[in-house]
């Protein structure tokens, strides 16, 4: 595939491969902007096998210098924004002895690691001849996790050596962020069926939907908390999204009250439920209907199982271990613990109840967040919810949650309806002991709820 790459985006010739900020890029510059970009890493010195930071966010010469570090065979980093966390672990765990910026110009620059040898972090990548990949976790609760992969690996998966391409290839959206297994996994796709990449100048509701109606976009990947932002600000009614046939979500649990209200909004676009991990990458699923939270993983390349509540893969694009964690994470007969607490009902489907570190224990009785969200988003008169747990000096932990009224409501309106609503459809461990009124929404930057923490 490496030694091809090049050969197969000019057999695309004048097909358009990316567009971004209205420029259109076609393949045959594409292909050209990786050449031009290896000049650059011969220059500066770059060696296979070294771990190598790719800075910025999807654009024409930022997948360009992806393609071009992973024909150099470099273990690749790619980071949209440095925070003092993600800077810490990427010096301290990765060992990067460069950095590709991708802003208006492509350089690059050598990056300043602690000393020590990176070659034990990268000998089986060096020994099996394959480039390297380093996602880092969000590091919501701590410092990020370091997940190294084999991107030959993921590349042969996601794209192969055949190829897929139609008369019409479609516009992608890459919604999701470029140091994303999600966004990644977009990427690969469109370039398996030489695809047009369209790359959001912001990622805002508003400007998702331009992007939508102006490209006759069909594919909508995003989150749940995404899509419920597209209905709280009736952008779907204010742009023609008729062209969307399907709508994937993931990255977070979906709300089945929030499902039934994007079903509504989009009555002709299929909605599929993904599931993925930085660890073990996206598998290929099917929803049980649009209308269902259920879904089935129908991937010859994942194997699953559950075990004590809690969903557990086996995948052919497993990561190869954490940088800076123990791989405890792993069991002995190399299944990953994904952390999220499912159910499957008789036909081999399976639902997502939850994370399994945001269960809220209130004197020894386990309250799932998501349960509360998806019934209190059964409330028209509620835009949007958060629950998470406090400490409380009684019961250990105490529901908290976190709402957004849809309509002129007073703070104390607002309080009052959340129990009323509740008040016989919970048990009463479950009743929120506080409720705050907000008015604007926190979304994380892979556009997620962000709940309260202690």
């Amino acid at each position: 595939m490496r030694d091809t790459l090049t050969e197969r985006l000019e057999r695309w010739g004048d097909r358009t491969a990316v567009v971004h900020h209205s420029s259109r890029h076609t393949y045959a510059e594409l292909a050209g902007e990786i050449r031009r970009i290896e000049t650059l890493l011969d220059e500066a010195g770059v060696k296979p096998h070294e771990a190598v930071v790719l800075k910025g966010d999807f654009s024409f010469s930022q997948i360009a210098a992806l393609f071009a570090l992973y024909r150099r065979k470099a273990v690749v980093v790619p980071v949209v924004t440095f925070t003092e966390t993600t800077l810490e672990a990427v010096r301290d765990a990765c060992r990067p002895r460069h950095v590709v910026h991708v802003e208006d110009e492509v350089t690059v620059a050598p990056f300043d690691s602690p000393p020590g040898e990176a070659a034990e972090l990268y000998g089986a990548l060096s020994a099996s001849g394959s480039a390297g990949l380093v996602l880092l976790s969000s590091g919501s609760t701590g410092a990020p996790k370091a997940v190294l992969h084999d991107f030959d690996a993921l590349v042969a998966e996601r794209i192969g050596t055949g190829e897929r391409v139609g008369k019409k290839p479609p516009h992608i959206l890459l919604f999701l962020l470029a140091d994303h297994i999600g966004g990644i996994n977009s990427l690969l796709g469109v370039v398996r069926g030489a695809a047009t990449a369209v790359v959001p100048a912001k990622r805002t509701p508003e400007e998702i939907c331009r992007l939508v109606e102006a490209y006759g976009i069909r594919l909508l990947p995003t989150s749940p908390t995404f899509l419920n932002l597209i209905l709280i600000g009736d952008f779907h009614e204010r742009f023609d999204l008729s062209s969307l046939r399907l709508i994937t979500y993931g990255t977070e649990p979906m709300p089945e009250e929030l499902l039934k209200r994007v079903h509504a909004a989009f009555p002709r676009a299929r909605l599929l439920q993904t599931f993925g991990t930085s660890e073990t990458g996206i598998s290929t699923t099917q929803s049980e209907s649009s209308s269902s939270t259920y879904f089935r993983i129908s991937d010859e390349g994942v194997e699953y199982r559950v075990v004590d509540g809690e969903l557990q893969l086996r995948t052919r694009t497993q990561f190869m271990g954490y940088l800076n964690y123990s791989d405890e994470a792993v069991t002995a007969d190399g299944w990953f613990r994904t952390g999220d607490l499912v159910e499957e009902n008789a036909d081999g489907y399976i639902k997502v109840k939850g994370r399994a570190k945001e269960i809220i224990n209130v004197g020894g009785e386990k309250v799932l967040p998501l349960e509360l969200e998806s019934i209190l988003m059964g409330s028209p008169r509620i835009a949007y919810c958060a629950v998470y747990g406090k400490p409380n000096s009684i019961t250990g932990q105490a529901v908290h949650v976190d709402v957004k009224p849809d309509g002129a409501m007073t703070r104390a309106e607002v309080r009052r309806h959340v129990r009323e609503f509740l008040d016989g459809k919970v048990e009463p461990f479950k009743m929120p002991a506080k409720v705050t009124v907000i008015d604007e929404i926190p979304v994380s930057a892979r556009f997620k709820k962000q709940r309260s923490r202690p």
